[in-house]
């Protein structure tokens, strides 16, 4: 069963600081759980951290994409301005 303990990392560095921890607190449990005999518990957590990785991953493309916007229409806005004398 997976853990997704690198997408949950990779979410944290890349994308959305504050879920990729919660991914990780998720992902950590995963080994731990199966070693213990919880496999329901186990896939549980594996599906939290596989779940608020990819929020985590959508929130941060939607952000970059928005901030990216941003800054190109600042840039067409402030190339047809006229220069002021």
């Amino acid at each position: 069963m997976p853990n997704h303990l690198v997408m949950s990392i990779l979410c944290t560095v890349l994308c959305c600081l504050p879920l990729g921890i919660v991914g990780i607190i998720h992902a950590a449990k995963v080994n731990g759980l199966v070693a213990q005999g919880d496999i329901a518990g186990a896939q549980a957590a594996s599906d939290e951290a596989k779940k608020w990785s990819k929020i985590g991953f959508i929130i941060g493309v939607v952000v970059m994409a928005l901030y990216l916007a941003f800054m190109v229409f600042g840039l067409v806005f402030a190339s047809t301005m006229p220069d002021p004398q």
